[in-house]
């Protein structure tokens, strides 16, 4: 690295310093004279430093070279300036010669111009007149201006049309209050200007706390006309759906091809309770309605604000006690019933929002969407509560039902304003189960009043009306025929009342379940229709049954309302689809089993216990039978016959008012009870022994009960006829195995199966030891004589022994 070399500097001497500085400010005085800028911070410097000889020595030093200079200039112009002196004397002569001609010219022109002169100052003081009369007719003008504008503004305030007045004072204010000459009257304007405009102000903010008052009356009367025309729309869509559905049915039962045209009608809206009229042309929209919905003075309190640029404070106060008028709004009396005041509570709110939506739609910005929002905001979180509250307390499903339909109602009209509702309608679905419950419990209440009042006898019905009434109108007729009347109908009065409170429950639920904002309800419905069916009124049936039935008239009354129930549950199932706007295909696809099955089955068992408690008090006739006769009887036991009096009398009373499917397993259960009987008294301790003949007997009595059974193909088809036939089984196959050639054919499982079916091998043996009659063995020991000698006797000894190792 090389390191850097230092050159030695030599410093000046002193007295050449001193020299080259008085030079230099030598030279930037000079320059500084001769560019004529100011000399002042020379001075400053050289008397700041003390040294104010130098400063004079370098003025001094600059005048000298400058005298020089113009010594020098003279000297180079000498000759110059002698010749012009000479030329300046030569001019003097002519200059004199002009001077007197100039003199003559001047008295020449003073003579003349004296006239002029005078009538010039006759002129100017023509012309100042002049202008003076000019300023006062302006002036004059000006006033009549003013008058003319001050009476106008009188005039306008005299008439109410405070806008007007308004715009005159403004220009009074601005064009001639500045103008006035006259102070007096420019006092009085400014002191008059003030006070109309407060007197102005007054009276519209008296105007407007008047409207105040009295747009609280048409709200509430704005808001029930708007929910009436909400309730009338939705009757005209239910009117058509009912049209529809009528024609859809006709459709689905009819080949013919039918052609549908749906009739739109126009909305009614409020357009007839807004007009468009108003003073001052203060329209908007809101004019004079059939319930007297204007906003004039609203709109007119409005604008007079803005004219006097109080808009922000005007808008402010409105929405304060708009605020004031809302929260007043929401107060429940508790004096009285809320289901007496529910309708002018909420038409109250609605006709609040409705009135709001119309000023945010044509009142400038007198108000805004966000304070619209949240003003509903909080009218929506109230009504919640109310509703919340008022549901909590009420224990009748029908005060329910009301306020829900016309909270909905309320939804659907606030919504065409585009108010969002859908907080009121999750507090009505969140009710839903509290409504049904209570629902079924007036149900219950209803049916049970209604079967206690059954006096168990069929309907009579003398006019067609009372037909329409109690059986085209639940679809309970069998038949499209209409009967003569006085008909009388298979079922008591009971099915009809029932009907009638099933019918209501479903309308009822339908009610509550549509028009709350969800589209699919059939299930819910549904749902609750098989509480009501399956828990309410088949229980009420099962008591009605077990306490109060007591003979065999009443059972088969009984027994045929449940046919006839059976039928109006389809219809209860369809009118619930129907209502609900589900298609029929799709309702029938999911229907379940008869929500009645344990009511039915009581009553046909409760029937066929009458009957066989009957049937037992003949057949105590069993006891007459002569079971050891010479001869069999021909025409059989008494038992049967008192037995077939009976059935036959059973049946053709029965078969009036019993549907078939009913009647027949009644009777089967019947017959099946009298074949259980006759087998019985063969088993009984009572019967000791019988023969052969008491056997061909009894042979007869099934014969004739058979008989009985196949009269009844008329009645029945030949199927059913033979099922009758198969009750009277165990009976039938015992007695074919007692007279019987070869009763051994018993122990044959094929043949057993075929043919014996229905036998116990217990009770076989049990009848067939009592055949053995001691006196004549017929059913003798196997190495007897008289068992190689009857084949028969040795057959049944071996089916004795057989059963004996079998048990």
């Amino acid at each position: 690295m090389l390191s850097a070399k230092v050159r030695r500097k030599i410093a000046p001497s002193n007295g050449e310093t001193d020299n080259s500085a008085d030079k230099q400010e030598q030279l930037l005085l000079s320059a500084t004279i001769c560019n004529g800028e100011d000399l002042g911070p020379f001075v400053r410097k050289a008397f700041a430093s003390g040294k104010p000889e130098t400063l004079l020595h370098n003025l001094r030093h600059f005048a000298r070279s400058k005298e020089s200079e113009i010594e020098e200039v003279c000297k180079a112009h000498y000759q110059d300036f002698i010749l012009a002196v000479d030329d300046l004397r030569s001019l003097l002569s002519d200059v004199d010669s002009l001077k007197s001609s100039l003199s003559d010219s001047n008295s020449k022109l003073q003579s003349v111009a004296g006239p002029l002169l005078t009538s010039l100052d006759s002129y100017l003081e023509a012309q100042t007149v002049s202008h003076n009369v000019n300023l006062a007719l302006s002036l004059i003008f000006s006033c009549i201006k003013l008058s003319e504008l001050c009476s106008r503004s009188n005039y306008h305030l005299s008439r109410g049309n405070f806008y007007m007045a308004l715009k005159c004072v403004d220009s009074i204010e601005t064009e001639f209050l500045d103008k006035t000459p006259s102070s007096t009257l420019k006092r009085m304007l400014e002191k008059k200007i003030p006070e109309i405009r407060s007197h102005i102000e007054r009276n519209v903010s008296k105007e407007f706390g008047d409207w105040l008052v009295e747009i609280r009356v048409v709200s509430r009367n704005l808001g029930q006309l708007a929910i009436g025309q909400a309730s009338a729309a939705r009757q005209r869509e239910e009117d058509l759906r009912i049209k529809q559905r009528q024609a859809e049915e006709q459709s689905r039962l009819s080949l013919r091809d039918c052609v549908y045209a749906l009739q739109e009608e126009e909305e009614d809206g409020l357009s007839g309770v807004m007009g468009d009229d108003g003073k001052d042309g203060y329209g908007n929209g809101g004019g004079n309605g059939l319930l007297g919905f204007d906003l004039t003075p609203l709109y007119r309190a409005y604008h007079i604000h803005q004219t006097l640029g109080l808009e922000d404070r005007f808008k402010q106060y409105y929405f304060e006690n708009r605020k004031l008028q809302l929260t007043s709004d929401f107060q429940v009396s508790s004096m009285t019933p809320f289901l007496e005041s529910h309708q002018t509570f909420f038409a109250q709110i609605a006709g609040f929002f409705i009135v709001e939506d119309q000023i945010l739609r044509t009142g400038g910005d007198l108000i805004s969407r966000m304070e619209v929002e949240n003003l509903w905001e909080t009218a929506v979180s109230k009504m919640c509560s109310v509703l919340e509250d008022q549901f909590s307390r009420m224990q009748t499903a029908n005060h329910l039902l009301l306020i829900k339909d016309y909270v909905s109602l309320l939804g659907v009209t606030l919504r065409r304003y585009g108010y969002p509702v859908d907080a009121l309608l999750d507090v009505l679905s969140k009710h839903r189960d509290k409504y049904h419950e209570l629902l079924l419990s007036d149900c219950r209440t209803q049916i049970a009043e209604a079967l206690a009042a059954d006096k168990f006898e069929q309907m009579l019905m003398k006019k067609e009306y009372e037909y329409s009434m109690n059986v085209l109108s639940f679809q309970l007729q069998t038949s499209d025929i209409v009967p003569a009347f006085p008909y009388v109908a298979p079922f008591s009065t009971t099915v009809p009342d029932c009907c009638r409170i099933v019918r209501s429950f479903i309308e009822d639920s339908v009610s509550f379940m549509s028009h709350g904002g969800q589209l699919e309800f059939f299930d819910v419905v549904k749902k609750y229709l098989d509480r009501l069916l399956s828990e309410v009124l088949d229980e009420a049936l099962l008591k009605l049954i077990n306490a109060s039935v007591h003979g065999v008239s009443q059972a088969m009354q009984v027994a045929a309302n449940m046919a006839v129930l059976e039928r109006a549950c389809d219809f209860f199932f369809r009118h619930a689809a129907q209502l609900s706007g589900i298609p029929l295909r799709m309702a029938e696809r999911g229907r379940r089993q008869f929500p009645l099955n344990n009511a039915r089955d009581a009553a046909e068992e409760m029937l066929s216990g009458l009957l066989k408690q009957k049937v037992d008090g003949f057949m105590t006739l069993l006891e007459n039978v002569n079971w050891m006769a010479d001869e069999p009887t021909q025409s059989g036991n008494e038992y049967v016959n008192e037995v077939m009096i009976y059935l036959e009398t059973l049946v053709s009373t029965a078969q009036q008012i019993l549907p078939v499917p009913v009647l027949k397993r009644v009777m089967q259960d019947v017959l099946s009870h009298i074949s259980e009987m006759i087998v019985g008294a063969l088993l009984g301790d009572s019967v000791k022994r019988f023969n052969v003949n008491a056997i061909m007997g009894i042979d007869v009595d099934i014969r004739l009960l058979e008989s009985f059974a196949d009269n009844q193909a008329a009645l029945l088809s030949d199927g059913d006829a033979n099922q009758f036939k198969t009750a009277l089984a165990e009976a039938r196959q015992l007695i074919n195995l007692l007279l019987s050639n070869h009763p051994e054919n018993f122990l044959n499982p094929v043949i057993r199966e075929r043919s014996y079916n229905t036998l116990d091998y217990r009770k076989v043996m049990t009848v067939s030891e009592k055949l053995r009659d001691p006196s004549d063995r017929l059913f003798g020991t196997f190495g007897s004589r008289a068992a190689r000698q009857n084949p028969k006797k040795k057959s049944l000894d071996t089916l004795i022994k057989r059963l004996k190792d079998a048990t």
